[in-house]
């Protein structure tokens, strides 16, 4: 097997991104319309908790603030403040519930999408998106879930181990579409082999996306239509380059 290793030589960044941009040429349109809906899908549940709790903010500081503790103990249970948590409360819910069952197969169909758009050339994003991230759903949405719970669990032991999941299980989304035959748990341990030295790999990816990430800063988060399109494209074509190496080395755990 050694041999077989220095025989398969991992693309560059420069690569990934040449394949990306090649993909998309044409296609810019319809990779923005698609992470368009996926903002404001996300907006309609994260914009009211976020006023929300603005307004629990501001009435706290119109009690005196945190210089305070009897004003803040006083404020805590004015009826105004008690109402605002309570909608705070159902707000986080459904923001919870909307993550599980709305936004995390809609984040695995956003990233196939592009992949479908790199491999296929087939660019019905916003048609694919939904397709591929919805059926089967339920076996997708326990996939994402139980990718996250992971990452957490792990982020729980200390921040560096959660930062290494997240490399690890990263390859998830696109092996639970990819291989619709494997549970959860054979979707996650894959991709944990896959990116078997490669995490760094990925990252390295990701630091060369960090100039357009500020530049993108600059334009109020507009810029950001179009360097996701771009990145997710590329990590794609990441996705692709290393299934092929796993490919060649028999799939060995």
């Amino acid at each position: 097997m050694s041999i077989v290793k220095t025989i398969f030589e991992m693309k560059t960044n420069t690569t990934f991104k040449e394949e990306a941009l090649s993909a998309l040429r044409g296609n810019w349109a319809k990779g923005i319309l698609l992470v368009l809906l996926y903002y404001l899908l996300a907006g309609t549940v994260i914009g009211p908790s976020t006023y929300t709790s603005i307004l629990m903010q501001n009435h706290l500081q119109s009690m005196g603030g945190s210089t305070n503790l009897m004003q803040m103990a006083a404020a805590f249970q004015e009826p105004e403040f008690v109402a605002l948590q309570t909608k705070a409360n159902a707000a986080n819910s459904g923001l919870t519930l909307f993550q599980i069952f709305i936004l995390f197969p809609l984040t695995l169909g956003m990233a196939n999408a592009f992949r479908k758009l790199l491999v296929e050339r087939d660019n019905n994003l916003v048609i694919n998106a939904f397709h591929t991230g919805f059926k089967p759903y339920f076996h997708k949405v326990w996939g994402m879930l139980a990718k996250y719970l992971l990452t957490f669990l792990w982020s729980l032991l200390f921040l560096i181990p959660g930062i290494i999941k997240t490399y690890s299980y990263s390859m998830t989304p696109y092996i639970l579409h990819e291989y619709p035959e494997l549970s959860a748990s054979e979707a996650i341990h894959r991709s944990r082999m896959m990116m078997r030295g490669h995490k760094f790999d990925l990252f390295w990816l990701q630091l060369s996306f960090i100039g357009w990430f500020f530049l993108c800063l600059l334009t109020a988060g507009i810029g950001f239509l179009w360097l996701v399109p771009y990145y997710q494209t590329a990590k794609a074509a990441f996705y692709e380059e290393v299934k092929s190496e796993y490919g060649i080395h028999g799939g060995l755990d």
